[in-house]
């Protein structure tokens, strides 16, 4: 049995089915095709399949049996026309940029972003002939400006990295479409559950499916989702040629992990808000980021665009560096680690850690301080952690 193709279903019934091909074994788990290749039953038909008559599998590097399931309910959980499943974020986001960009063009990005993709786009690019504009996102006037005739693509996070700060996709979407640009947005702090970066007028998504995709801490991977057609003008020949995929035993490990997504980032999501709210009122705290909250800096746009607060929190500690060390150290139970979106909990001091490359200068202007810390709500006990977190931060008064 499979889903009806005409029929629309909810989010979680099409995590635990969509894109499902079941061998003649009629397996109810899906199978693992670990193999690099595919045979043909005659000559005839093997220059068919490379003449793309055929639609079947050439070779894993373009395309696996497997990989393409889980691509199929990225698809469905997205509401995007095609997709392609990569070895790690980084590499969904670097194909995704370096796939259609050439020498003369011009990139925007909006500067509050993960580390490795400012390297890409402030470092990689030049080297190329591509010129980058790296810009405040926050205001839609700084696009405006920003924005040319030879404007080529166009990058930012919302949430962004580790401030959560907030982009309008809409707005930036259509400024964008008038030069003809790509808007690429990268959606892993919302997930794909409380944000629709497409539906808003986005051309290309991007995930680390590393982080609430996978939610286990087990392994790495990428994601890339956008229109049929803007995946074969720019990504195919990239992408088969350059051969970073994803292997189909991660892929495997990723469709089992969306079969659960919405009940984790939901659950996440719920313990985060009560953490946002007790952590912001408490003494040791400066400032408390959460787009659940009312005070978030641009509630505004998280209300236009996110149905949902998000399983990530960004707090100041007011004593620095010092005090943000003594904080991680007191904690029993979430981890300090750099990952995100896991069934664990884990604090990550930016400063130190995913955003040190970028050194003094470009913290600051992020306000990304020594006392700042990003926090990855997990599915441990709401009220463990929240007597974990008042005693770590008690700790550093």
């Amino acid at each position: 049995m499979t889903l009806n193709p005409h029929r629309k279903y909810r989010t979680a019934t099409e995590m635990v089915h969509a894109g499902a091909q079941r061998s003649p074994y009629g397996e109810v788990c899906e199978a693992i095709y670990l193999t690099q290749g595919f045979t043909y039953p005659s000559a005839e038909a093997a220059e068919r399949r490379f003449d793309g008559e055929d639609p079947g599998f050439v070779y894993s590097r373009y395309a696996n049996p497997t990989t393409d399931m889980f691509e199929k309910r990225m698809c469905a959980l997205e509401g995007a026309e095609s997709a392609r499943a990569l070895a790690s974020g980084m590499a969904a986001v670097s194909t995704a940029i370096l796939c259609f960009v050439k020498a003369g063009d011009h990139f925007v990005a909006a500067r509050s972003m993960f580390g490795s993709c400012r390297y890409i786009i402030e470092k990689v690019l030049p080297r190329y002939g591509v010129e980058v504009s790296i810009i405040d996102g926050r205001k839609i006037e700084n696009w405006e400006k920003a924005i040319r005739p030879n404007t080529r693509g166009i990058f930012f996070e919302t949430p962004a990295n580790p401030t959560l700060e907030m982009v309008d996709i809409k707005a930036v979407s259509e400024l964008a479409h008038k030069v003809g640009a790509t808007v690429i947005v990268d959606n892993v702090f919302a997930t794909p559950l409380y944000q629709k970066p497409l539906e808003l007028g986005a051309d290309v998504v991007v995930y680390s499916t590393t982080k609430h995709i996978d939610g286990h801490g087990r392994c790495l991977g990428g994601m890339i989702l956008s229109s049929e057609e803007w995946m074969t003008e720019n990504l195919q020949d990239f992408f088969r040629h350059t051969g970073p995929g994803m292997s189909p035993y991660v892929a495997w490990l990723m469709l089992k992990s969306l079969e659960t997504l919405p009940l984790r980032v939901e659950e996440m999501t719920r313990s985060a808000a009560k953490l946002a709210d007790f952590i912001s009122g408490h003494k040791a705290v400066a400032k408390c980021i959460y787009p659940g909250r009312d005070d978030h800096p641009q509630r505004d746009i998280v209300k236009k665009q996110m149905t949902g607060g998000s399983t990530m929190i960004a707090f100041e500690l007011k004593g620095g560096k010092k005090a943000a060390f003594s904080f991680c150290n007191h904690l029993t139970i979430p981890l300090i680690s750099n990952n995100l979106g896991d069934t664990r909990s884990i604090m990550t001091h930016p400063a130190t850690t995913t955003h040190q490359s970028i050194g003094p200068e470009a913290r600051a202007e992020l306000g990304i301080s020594d006392g700042l810390l990003r926090f990855s709500v997990g599915l441990e006990d709401v009220d463990d952690l929240l007597e974990d977190v008042e005693q770590a931060l008690n700790a550093t008064l």
